[in-house]
């Protein structure tokens, strides 16, 4: 079996790269990126909104309630998702279950479609790093968390 090396872009001058708009290509970059997660997670009929809910979640059993997740998740939402449409969807599948006190629990079968998800998920990630070293992509993103400081925005690592 032979290992297929990762496609190159076109090579092109320092002094040309160097002229381009970030703007255009961290766009570029998102649509690509998010596109491909979102068409990933879309095989388990889950949005990101959903991912983010099955993550904290099974990382915190019992520790977040709907409203608290909700506050906590929509800052990253650009679809304007109606979080309780998601808890709801989850809970009509019977991946996910509220306790008396209010907080969320992942049931069996929602670990199993996280995890399901979660390995397609790796699978496309595998394929954005490819032929890309562990140093150029820190770099990358602190050079792109010195620009979001720049602008006055918030370069913090998300939770």
């Amino acid at each position: 079996m032979t290992t297929q090396s990762p496609a190159q872009p076109t090579p092109y001058p320092q002094a040309r790269l160097a002229a381009q708009p970030i703007g255009y290509w961290t766009g570029a970059a998102y649509r690509e990126v998010v596109g491909r997660i979102r068409s990933e997670l879309a095989t388990e009929s889950l949005t990101q909104p959903h991912w983010w809910v099955l993550n904290h979640v099974a990382a915190a059993p019992a520790h977040w309630t709907r409203t608290e997740l909700t506050t906590k998740l929509t800052r990253y939402d650009d679809q304007g998702i109606d979080f309780g449409d998601v808890f709801d969807d989850l809970a009509s599948r019977a991946w996910l279950t509220g306790t008396a006190s209010g907080t969320l629990t992942l049931t069996e079968a929602g670990e199993a479609g996280r995890l399901r998800a979660r390995e397609r998920n790796l699978r496309a990630h595998e394929q954005m790093h490819a032929g890309i070293t562990e140093e150029e992509y820190v770099a990358t993103l602190d050079v792109l968390r010195r620009v979001i400081t720049n602008l006055g925005g918030d370069s913090d690592l998300p939770e």
